[in-house]
């Protein structure tokens, strides 16, 4: 239901591209593997079986070698062809492609341990499959405006490996949490408290979200307009929506614009799109997602897909 592929898509491997710095990718070859690298987030990490990954890396191979000739196929295709915001530890926020596997393999083991000191521990077991997944959620909520889609049956590990992505990019983790009473309200109070945090104090949020927690359909209404623009009509009332435009006012000012209302209400959301990242966790069994998707479009369209295959 999601093998779409349309300009969105091409734009979000340019968008990738250009999170790599001047600084640190110089040469021709480190541009071409970022190319390769991006190119398979945005197409690979959505194909569903492990046939249509291996069709799509000879595709991926066969253009690179025509198109890149005076590189070596070998040394451009080397593994491992990670590029993260932590290749150079965590907390330094530079988009660089990893050296090796065993490095970032244990800076992401030292950053599991640091998680648990402070975390509820999780008892992660960080293999290959594990930690590039990480390294892609990480990439997602990075990104400017970036949601993430991830699919995969019950038990894959994708909320464990969100937090520990999560917090390898220091951002904080909000999760609602369900009761027999949780409905639309609720739900409205808990995104009002993650809008005032990204938009107002710029805290860099992560909203670990999963199908298990669809107490009602209309929560996708929502979720829908956050994933597409970031702006939920009626989400705050007149009296709060006055107190959030005052408090933006110096910022828009600063920014050197006029400080109208629109103005200063446009800038809150545009904080609220850079800080607020959502990750999805849904399972691919059954046909909810597919009717969920096709309804709410922007679940698939809005995000960036990674799709956990069977370990």
């Amino acid at each position: 239901f999601h093998y779409e592929f349309n300009i969105r898509h091409m734009a979000g491997v340019f968008q990738g591209i250009l999170m790599g710095s001047k600084d640190v990718f110089k040469e021709p070859l480190q541009l071409a593997q970022l190319w390769l690298h991006e190119s398979e987030r945005i197409y690979g990490d959505r194909l569903v079986s492990a046939a249509d990954l291996k069709k799509y890396k000879d595709l991926a191979a066969e253009t690179a070698k025509k198109v890149f000739k005076e590189m070596s196929p070998t040394t451009l295709m080397a593994e491992p062809l990670i590029v993260c915001h932590f290749a150079q530890g965590v907390g330094d926020k530079i988009y660089d492609k990893v050296s090796t596997f065993a490095d970032l393999s244990a800076t992401l083991t030292q950053a599991l341990a640091e998680y648990n000191e402070t975390n509820a521990a999780m008892n992660l077991v960080l293999f290959e499959d594990a930690i590039r997944h990480v390294c892609r959620i990480s990439r997602i909520i990075e990104s400017p405006g970036g949601h993430a889609l991830l699919v995969g049956v019950g038990g894959s590990g994708k909320q464990s490996l969100s937090r520990l992505a999560a917090y390898a990019s220091t951002f904080t983790v909000f999760q609602v949490v369900i009761s027999a009473t949780y409905g639309v309200n609720e739900l409205k109070a808990d995104l009002q408290v993650m809008y005032r945090k990204a938009g107002l104090k710029g805290e860099p949020i992560a909203f670990l979200f999963t199908d298990q927690q669809i107490a009602d359909e209309r929560f996708l209404v929502y979720l829908n307009d956050l994933l597409s623009s970031g702006e939920i009509p009626g989400l705050f009332p007149p009296e709060d929506q006055d107190d959030i435009i005052n408090a933006v006012r110096p910022f828009v000012k600063r920014a050197g614009l006029a400080d109208s209302r629109e103005n200063c209400w446009s800038y809150f959301i545009s904080q609220v799109r850079a800080n607020l990242h959502a990750v999805l966790c849904f399972s691919p069994i059954g046909d909810p997602i597919k009717v969920r998707t096709r309804r709410f479009p922007a679940l698939v369209n809005c995000v960036v897909i990674d799709w956990f295959q069977p370990w």
